[in-house]
């Protein structure tokens, strides 16, 4: 049977291809976060400025007679739809480790030098400028990578660029974060308490034993996380901690094998055939059950074979790459600017430890501990890559925005002009950063075997 499309299926399918091909597309949420972070930007330098912090101060939540559960709006964002994010994040660092670039040692010792390079010198060069000073606590700040806008970048030179250079980037980026995440559990969550840890620690445990048993239904998980995540937020560790956690109890087995998966769809598919010929030829499948039927046994067999851990991960991506990351933005980026304070932020200790360590701690972090590991034999780069890709891919790492907003946030909290002061060294290391990762990876890439050595 020919299925007719209506002409306004056809035009919309012309509109909406395109925007599925561009949601799909590498550089969009780069293209998000820009817009979100201007947008942020231009409110608060503009009249709207106090009605804008008004409403992120706006205390929500939930009173139930004496009691109440209530943050403001900005803690809503940064405590509980961020945890969003490092729930995806921690899926991607499990995936990464179990079947991921980071699994092969050769490969990884490399990866895992650049990491460390790309944390302890901008770690470093920040202490330097701001030891013996109240600053010092913000030493986190320069260390993090913001993977959407490194990605992002190396995605417009498009070509030019091999594979191999976008996997080191983001398994560089997953290990970083996953240094920044320790950073913040350990040095940047208040004084613990321990009956709201042990009740978080005992409902982690209790996912875990849902994940031996074979439990993969999403709604076990997620009533499971949402109570371990409260537990966490009462307990003084961060609440976006409790993701992490949450994601490395997420079953990475399918249910079933991949020649069970074989066998049912051919059986399923002979069944649809079947049926196919001994119908009549102008019924829609909208009129026949047993298809349908057989469609979604197909649909069945698909997920038994494949895993919660992938499929979650699928399915989060987008939500948290065009809702999560760019509202996080929408309510943190929001930073007064005149040329005054600019021109003033190079008498600020703090303002030039996280600029010089997101820029030159990064650009000379990454490719001397890369170069080093390699000099040294610990492993080997991919043959496409070579030391020229991993200085771009160093100076790119400079771009710390989510991240780094994020910690700068826990280091500065209740002190808004220390934060305006940070985020503003973020935003612009994180230009900068930019631009020379493009501009050097433009000039100095190519694609083919070239010496890593």
């Amino acid at each position: 049977m020919t299925i007719t499309k209506t002409p306004l299926e056809k035009g919309f399918e012309k509109v909406f291809t395109p925007l599925q091909d561009f949601i799909h597309d590498q550089t969009t949420c780069s293209l998000v976060l820009i817009i979100c972070t201007i947008s942020a930007l231009t409110i608060a330098n503009s009249p709207f400025a106090e009605s804008y912090e008004a409403i992120l101060k706006t205390p929500f939540g939930f009173v139930l007679g004496e009691w109440s559960f209530q943050m403001s709006l900005r803690h809503w964002i940064n405590e509980g739809l961020m945890t969003f994010f490092f729930l995806l994040l921690g899926m991607e660092i499990k995936r990464e480790i179990l079947v991921g670039e980071i699994r092969v040692v050769q490969r990884l010792i490399p990866i895992i030098s650049a990491a460390l390079g790309g944390m302890l010198v901008p770690a470093v060069i920040y202490y330097l400028f701001n030891a013996g000073t109240f600053f010092a606590k913000g030493w986190g700040i320069p260390m993090a990578t913001d993977t959407a806008f490194a990605v992002g970048i190396l995605a417009l030179l498009g070509k030019r660029i091999p594979q191999a250079a976008f996997t080191f980037l983001t398994a560089l980026a997953i290990i970083d974060d996953l240094g920044a995440i320790l950073v913040i559990a350990f040095f940047y969550s208040e004084s613990i308490s321990m009956p709201h840890l042990s009740v978080s620690v005992l409902l982690l445990g209790m996912l875990i034993l849902c994940n031996i048993c074979g439990i993969r239904r999403p709604v076990v998980y997620l009533i499971g996380g949402l109570l371990a995540w409260a537990a966490m937020l009462g307990s003084g560790i961060h609440a976006t901690v409790a993701g992490i956690l949450v994601a490395i109890t997420v079953p990475a087995r399918p249910k079933q094998e991949p020649f069970w998966f074989v066998r049912k769809t051919n059986s399923l598919i002979r069944k649809f055939e079947d049926i196919e010929k001994s119908k009549d030829d102008e019924t829609p499948l909208l009129g026949e059950a047993t298809q349908h039927a057989v469609v979604e046994e197909v649909q069945n067999a698909a997920e038994k074979t494949t895993t919660p851990l992938r499929r979650w991960e699928r399915a989060l991506e987008h939500p948290v790459a065009l809702l999560v990351l760019p509202i996080f933005a929408l309510a943190n980026a929001g930073i007064s600017l005149n040329m005054q304070v600019i021109s003033n932020l190079w008498n600020e200790t703090l303002a030039v430890g996280v600029i010089l360590g997101l820029i030159i701690g990064k650009g000379i972090g990454i490719p001397f501990f890369t170069w080093l590991a390699l000099r040294l034999n610990l492993g080997h780069l991919p043959p496409s890559i070579n030391i020229y890709h991993i200085v771009g891919i160093g100076f790119l790492g400079g771009m710390g925005f989510t991240m780094s907003i994020f910690i700068s946030n826990l280091g500065f909290e209740n002190m808004p002009e220390t934060l305006m002061t940070a985020k503003t060294g973020i935003l612009i290391a994180s230009f900068i950063a930019g631009v020379s990762g493009y501009l050097w990876l433009k000039k100095f890439s190519f694609v083919g075997p070239v010496s890593s050595g």
